[in-house]
């Protein structure tokens, strides 16, 4: 991926606004994508899943490789 504001990151949180994690899952972060997915689903059955949903999309949008090697 190119970094932040690249297309892959674009990619990345379009997967993440279908399935929360999936945009991390795509970025290569397992362990964040596997939290964000459980994390969203067991807040779903309180109804605030959507706060992880939407923190999952910003996530994989904002996310810069360059910061996390």
């Amino acid at each position: 991926m190119a970094g932040q504001g690249s297309g892959g990151n674009v990619l990345a949180a379009l997967a993440s606004f279908f399935i929360p994690g999936l945009g991390q899952l795509v970025q290569g972060r397992v362990l964040k994508a596997a939290l964000m997915f459980v994390l969203a689903a067991v807040l779903w059955f309180i109804f605030m899943g959507w706060v992880v949903h939407l923190w999952s999309i910003v996530d994989a949008a904002l996310f810069d490789p360059a910061k996390h090697q």
